[in-house]
């Protein structure tokens, strides 16, 4: 998972579209390097608004061959979450703190899951529980960071900032796809 920040003159290029899928519309949004961010909703202008929010002094545009490409890919993992694919991710910003949090949930394998607590003993900082929900929280790339496989320690399903509805959906796909 690279991080990249472009030289101080020139402003982030991003790149988007906005697909319908199972669980609504999903934005995805890319650099050259890779995706940058992958958003959840009902409603275009939503997510549209969710990425200006996000990368309030990047340049944005729409389409491109890559990008297209890439979310061929982003609606696969999806349709069929099981799947493994590699993609290039262009993580920008977050604290390094963070960074670390959304590496560690790349390596949760569909059909499983974590307690925050667990990520945090992962990380060796057990007592940053609340840490790794804020992180979980503040992750630009749904399903490719899969923050919905990390649930509180009583199993509840915790937050989840595209809706729980759609964590819970996400869980089930990922259950029956691993039987």
């Amino acid at each position: 998972m690279s991080t990249s920040h472009p030289p101080a003159s020139l402003p982030l290029q991003l790149h988007y579209t906005v697909r319908a899928c199972a669980l609504g519309q999903v934005l995805v949004a890319a650099t050259p390097n890779g995706i940058a961010a992958v958003l959840l909703g009902d409603d275009k202008s939503a997510l549209i608004d969710d990425l200006q929010q996000r990368y309030p002094l990047a340049e944005l545009g729409t389409g491109g061959p890559v990008l297209h490409r890439w979310s061929d890919t982003v609606l696969e993992i999806l349709a069929h979450p099981s799947l493994q694919h590699i993609v290039p991710l262009d993580v920008q910003g977050g604290t390094e703190f963070q960074r670390k949090v959304w590496k560690a949930l790349r390596s949760i394998p569909p059909g499983q899951t974590r307690s925050y607590g667990q990520v945090a003993k992962h990380l060796e900082q057990p007592q940053a529980v609340r840490a790794v929900a804020s992180a979980c929280a503040a992750n630009p790339l749904a399903v490719l960071v899969p923050c919905h496989r990390v649930l509180r320690s009583d199993g509840g399903l915790g937050g989840y900032r595209w809706g729980l509805q759609r964590k819970q959906l996400l869980l089930e796909m990922e259950r029956l796809f691993k039987q």
